[in-house]
Formats: C-alpha cells, structure tokens, sequence
C-alpha cells in the first residue's frame, strides 16, 4: 500500500496529492534477503554485488557512458553549471560545471504504437490510501516513522509517472 497527503501548492493556490514515505529507509541486507529468497543465490553473495553496484555504476558513467541495467532502468551523469552563462561558444569549458547529477529512467516497455504500457519500477497494482487515515484493509492506523513524520515526494506534481 502506498500513501499520500493533501498539498496546496503557493505558486497557483491548488490542491495536489503528494506521495509520502514513511519509517526507515529499506537497507541493502533487506533488498539482499529478498534478492536471494527468490534466487538461487545466497544473501551474502546478492550482497556483496550489491555493495559494489555504485562503484562500478559510478566507474562506467565516470568514462560518460550510460549504464542500462535490465529490468530496472538506465543511470546516467547529467552536468550543473555556474547560473550565469557565457556570451559565446568559445567561452564554454570544463571550468564552468559546478557539479553532476546522477539521473535514472525507470525501463519502459512500449507497445507497437510507442505508446509506453509498463515502467519496471512501477508497481501496475498500487493501492494508495490517505496519510493519516484508518486503513480499511489492515484496520489500524497508517501511522509515521519513528518520529511520527512523513517524508518523501512525488518530485514534480506535472509529470505522469507512467508515461
């Protein structure tokens, strides 16, 4: 089950829904236990390559290559720049990027139109209930993390995130 809140966003007084998480974040050992219960192969192993993944993600982007990984979607460097811009092309360096940024598209299939049918990282079944309110399928309260607050977002409010 997946929940969200009421927002009202200033910049046009409107009411949104807004995804929220909640408690601790799920750990690699736990995304390492699931991982191994429906493979064959041992949770130490699935950790261990876990562990490395960010290393050898950041290794191949580091060489500026995209890194596709089936099933779950492609990682890239995207760079940030001083706010204020140059007057011509000759002016623009490397002097000028203050920063990277690694960006992710969930996979996509897509029908025989382009049209995109399934993202592999959304669940095609989520049940979304209102923060805060009686859950009618578990009967208690949805409740927060430990300290009793939300967190998370939905990033921005105008993008479809199935496409």
């Amino acid at each position: 089950m997946a929940f969200f809140r009421r927002i009202q966003k200033k910049v046009n007084n409107l009411w949104y829904p807004q995804s929220v998480t909640w408690g601790k974040a799920v750990t690699t050992r736990e995304v390492a236990d699931e991982l191994s219960v429906i493979s064959t192969v041992t949770r130490g192993d699935t950790y261990a390559v876990m562990e490395n993944l960010g290393r050898v993600l950041s290794n191949f982007m580091g060489q500026g290559r995209t890194v596709k990984i089936d099933g779950v979607g492609t990682f890239y460097y995207t760079a940030t720049s001083t706010k204020r811009g140059v007057l011509t092309a000759a002016e623009v360096s490397a002097s000028l990027i203050n920063g990277v940024r690694v960006r992710f598209l969930p996979e996509v299939e897509r029908n025989s139109g382009r049209q995109v049918t399934t993202r592999s990282m959304v669940n095609t079944k989520i049940v979304w209930e209102e923060w805060g309110k009686t859950s009618t399928s578990t009967g208690g309260n949805t409740g927060g993390d430990d300290s009793g607050n939300p967190g998370g977002s939905d990033g921005d409010q105008g993008e479809n995130p199935l496409g």
